[in-house]
């Protein structure tokens, strides 16, 4: 299952995206927002990134409307991994290199079928391991030092 969610900014591309994910036959959790009135994106980020930590959603895809700010708040969750994609090979070296749980799209600056493609993009890669692993273990030092 993957989680989505949305402020204001990030609900028109969220819905696409979400029925893009439908379409294509995979589960997928809305923790919302449900309308275009304004919320705060710290508040949008938390259910998706509790999602994906208690194990409730494989990975997650926050929308604000840059994608900035809801990645900055996702990245204050321990254990959480969220990359601000706004093109394909950033999707794919976010889980090839750096096992994204979590990656974030701006509304208000990526077109649809591009934000499609990044999405398909990130959950057909696979993390590669290895060099790798050393450094997300070095990000997860880090959180525990904080």
């Amino acid at each position: 299952m993957i989680a989505i969610g949305s402020d204001h900014g990030g609900y028109e591309l969220k819905e696409h995206v979400k029925k893009h994910l439908e379409e294509k036959g995979i589960e997928v959790k809305d923790f919302g927002v449900f309308s275009e009135e304004s919320v705060d994106y710290p508040d949008c980020a938390r259910p998706v990134c509790e999602a994906v930590l208690n194990g409730e959603a494989e990975r997650g895809i926050l929308f604000c409307g840059t994608g900035i700010g809801i990645s900055m708040a996702a990245n204050k969750f321990n254990g959480i991994r969220a990359a601000l994609c706004g093109d394909v090979f950033s999707a794919k070296m976010a889980k090839e290199h750096n096992n994204a749980n979590v990656i974030c799209l701006g509304g208000r600056v990526t077109g649809r079928e591009l934000a499609f493609m990044i999405v398909d993009t990130f959950f057909d890669a696979e993390f590669q391991g290895g060099r790798h692993q050393t450094r997300i273990d070095k990000i997860h030092a880090i959180e525990k030092e904080a």
